[in-house]
This record gives C-alpha cells, structure tokens and sequence, in this order.
C-alpha cells in the first residue's frame, strides 16, 4: 500500500501505513497535524457520527437555527458547530500532543467525504 494525500479548498489528510509511529495527517492549507493509526481512525469515526447527527437534527430545526454537537473518545474530542448543512469542525487531542485545529464550514463535507474513502477502517 502507498501513502495516500487528499486536500481540497481548507482541508487534508493523508495515511501512510509505512509509517513507524504518526500514518495519519489532518489539516489544512494553512496547519497539519500527525495522527496515529488509532487517531486517524477515531477522527474518521467522530467525523461520521456527527456528519449523522447533523443529518437527523435538520429536521428538527429552524432554517436559522445554529446547532453544535460534540463527540469524543479516549484519544480526541471533536465538536461540529453551524447549521445542518454547513458547520465548522474542531479537533483537540486529549492524550500526548497538546493540539487544536479547526476547519471552517467550507471544507468539512469534501474532508467527510474524503476521510470514508481513505482506507478500510
């Protein structure tokens, strides 16, 4: 398997699985982070678990009615802000690196896209 980089308008991320330690990258055009295997792998996870439940909570809103939904796991805490369909998404880092990052509406539904068809999680 080769390493595998995508990025669009405020996003990227990539997997190298011949990595010793850090196969993950998120970020953006402008920061990046290294992630583990197991952090690549929760991000992906969260990322969906949210997309979901912006998906589900649309019908329960106003038009303008702004939404944020957080989720977490032992690794990195996540939280998506905005409206139904478009939000912002941030990432901290609850063990080892001390990291925050954020993506802007813009860019989150082409990560989210891209993050189901970077490998088999």
């Amino acid at each position: 398997m080769e390493r595998v980089i995508k990025s669009g308008s405020g996003w990227r991320i990539g997997w190298n699985p011949d990595a010793p330690e850090f196969k993950g990258l998120v970020g953006t055009d402008d920061w990046a982070i290294e992630l583990t295997e197991a952090e690549l792998n929760d991000f992906c996870r969260l990322l969906a678990q949210l997309a979901d439940t912006m998906r589900q909570l649309a019908t329960e809103l106003m038009e303008e009615e702004k939404i944020a939904c957080e989720a977490e796991s032992d690794l990195l805490w996540m939280e998506v802000e905005g409206f139904p369909h478009t939000y912002s998404l941030r990432l901290i880092l609850n063990t080892g690196r001390c990291v925050e990052g954020k993506w802007d509406g813009s860019a989150v539904l082409d990560l989210l896209q891209a993050t189901e068809m970077l490998k088999v999680f």
